[in-house]
Formats: structure tokens, sequence, C-alpha cells
């Protein structure tokens, strides 16, 4: 395992972290720099070793490929998509080498773009996967019947694509059977404000593909004003939470409301004004750059690639938009982590690592999978 790093933070008055970075998915746009929320000095964040005294980790799966989009199964197995294989294994439950049950074909793999999330419907009869294009960007789904996939489907088209960053790549169907897809601003900032163009925005469809209808744009639509959401997920409230990029000052926790704007590129992180939706919380993009989200034990938890940690959130009550003083736990200790997701039964959390997508230094054994439980 990576010696941890000890680094310090800085927190804001309404304990948001800030700061800036240097890793290349909050450096794209260098010359569009936005944000207004000041740095204030405050206390120090939760001590990573004490954090992880009631964390219990152990390796589960090695040798992964670009992990990316995970699924967990009723039976306690995993799907896992690899983002450059294009590429969909079978972890079986129990554990054990994970084995190919399907691919993806036509799927533009170069800097962030690739196999991005899936997301598995609640029979289990049909996995949907979020693929990058060399124009255009879309969803496929395939039957599932426990250990095959059938031939992919494309049921959602037309996602502005072709950049090597910025595509997005959050994938959740949600409490009310719809799919809720996170798509970047394509390299192309202003098109997150664009209300005629999928760029930068959270989507919301029906499972056949058709925009869901009671979507306050009318089109396909659920929010826009976002740099780059890799994560989405659902906590117990039903309420839709997203992980997303900063560029090079404050990514961003939001909790997403219909028709609500976000405020990417006129504002990076906190304090837009009224016309823009404050997020829940902020980091340094040194010590975040969160991709993917889950919801498990009562909390948010953001897997950090240039943060190189996994960060607990813990929302204060359904009614509130507040969240406690964010935790990071297992900073340094296996490079970056790049996607989270509970087990069906919530028992668990899984973890892949990323250290074997072009920007980390891998290890032997590279990259892992990680069973955590309390």
């Amino acid at each position: 395992m990576r010696r941890p790093h000890v680094l310090a933070l800085t927190v804001a008055a309404s304990l948001l972290f800030v700061g800036c970075s240097d890793d290349p998915d909050n450096e794209a746009n260098p010359d569009t720099r936005t944000g207004t929320a000041e740095d204030t000095d405050g206390p120090e964040p939760t001590d990573d070793a004490a954090a992880d005294d009631d964390l219990q980790v152990s390796e589960v799966a090695t040798g992964l490929v670009t992990p990316w989009g995970l699924a967990p199964l009723e039976d306690g197995g995993l799907l896992i998509g690899s983002r450059d294989d294009a590429e969909i294994s079978l972890l079986p439950a129990g554990g054990g080498e994970p084995t190919v049950v399907g691919s993806v074909d036509g799927v533009r793999a170069e800097g962030e773009s690739g196999l991005l999330g899936l997301a598995l419907t609640e029979d289990e009869s049909t996995l949907y996967a979020y693929r990058t294009g060399d124009s255009e960007n879309g969803v496929v789904k395939m039957s599932w019947d426990g250990e095959t996939l059938g031939a992919p489907e494309e049921v959602v088209s037309g996602i502005p694509g072709g950049a090597s960053f910025h595509q997005g790549g959050g994938l959740v169907i949600g409490p009310d059977d719809l799919l809720y897809l996170g798509t970047g601003d394509n390299g192309n900032p202003p098109d997150a404000q664009d209300a005629d163009s999928l760029s930068g925005k959270v989507l919301r469809f029906t499972l056949d593909g058709e925009p869901a209808p009671d979507n306050p744009s009318g089109s396909a639509v659920l929010s826009l004003g976002h740099r780059n959401v890799e994560g989405l997920v659902f906590d117990d409230d039903g309420r839709l939470w997203e992980s997303e990029f900063g560029q090079d000052r404050f990514d961003e926790l939001n909790l997403v409301e219909a028709g609500s704007n976000y405020g990417w590129p006129e504002v990076e992180g906190t304090g837009g004004g009224d016309e823009y939706v404050d997020p829940a919380a902020v980091w340094s993009t040194d010590d975040a750059s969160p991709s993917g989200i889950a919801w498990w034990d009562g909390s948010l938890w953001l897997a950090g690639l240039q943060g190189e940690r996994l960060w607990e959130v813990e929302p204060e009550g359904a009614d509130v938009t507040t969240v406690a003083e964010p935790v990071a736990h297992l900073t340094g200790r296996f490079g970056r982590v790049r996607n989270a997701v509970s087990t069906a039964d919530g028992s668990t959390l899984w973890v892949v690592t990323s250290n074997t997508d072009g920007r980390g230094d891998p290890d032997d054994g590279d990259d892992r999978l990680l069973s955590i439980t309390r």
C-alpha cells in the first residue's frame, strides 16, 4: 500500500474546502477560471488514521484494467466495466476471478472518455451503460440473464462527444424507474448554460430512452450549469446527489433539483447569487477530483482521484440541504480512487482504484477492487 500523504486543508466558514489543482481532470480551459468563495483559516480535517479506525478494508480483486462503472447484484456479485477495453466483467458472489460477460462496440476511449457509468434495473433483467463515441455519446442497454450480457441496443444518442475530456459518466436508475445521466461540457463551457445542449447537464429519461415527461425543460434536461458529472446517486430519502469536477479551484457535491442551474462556467464553487444553486460542499481540487459517488451506511461516499482518498459526507436531514463536515478515509493508501457503490444488501461498500488510467502511478496488482465494512 502507498504511504499516506499528509496534506493541509483550509476550511471555509461554512465547512467548505477550497484550493487549486494541477490534475488534468481539473486543468482544461485555464483561461476561464472563476469562483467567489474566500479562503479562511479553520480547523484541520478529521485525521485519516482515526477516521479509518472503524473501517475494515480488504482486497477483493486485482489486475483490473481501468475499472469505472459498477453494478451490484442481489446475490452478492458485481458487474465491473472497463473504461478503456469497453468490456464488462462479472465478479461472482463470494469472490473469485472476474470474467468477461459482455462488451460494447464503437467506444472511443481516450483521456476521460470510454465505457463509463453502469446501471442495472431493479429486476436485474437489463444493464444500461454510458459510452462515448467519435462525435457523439449515448447510452446502450443489454439484457442480463445472470451469466451473459446480450447485444447492446442504443436507447439514448445525440449527446455531444468527441472531446478527450469532460464527458461526464454518472448513470443511475432512480426510485421512479427513470434513467438519470450526468454529462460534461465536452470541452466547451458555454454549452453548460445552453438549454438546448445536452452538454454539462443532468439528464432524465424513461428506460426506453425518451425524455422523462415531467422534466421542467420539456427536453431531457433536468438541471444545467454542470462542468463534469461523473457520479450520481440517490439517498434513502429519494434525493439525487451528484459529484462534480471543478476546474482548478473547487470540486463540488450538489443536491440536484429539477430545473436548477448550478452555475458553470459563470461560477465555480459557491457565491454565484440567487440565479444559481450553491453546492452542498466544495473541496480543493487537490483534495478531491471526485468521480463516483455512493450512498452507504447513512452517508455519501465520494471517490477522489487527485485527492487519492474517499470522502464521507453525512447529510444533516431529509428536509435540509446542509451536510456535516466531510471526513477523509484511505488518504494515499491505494492511489487514485475512481468509484464506489454499496452492495445490494447494504452491508459493504465496494471501491475501485484508477491507477492504470494513464494518470496514476500503478503498483503491482493495480487496479484493485476493495471491500469496506464497519
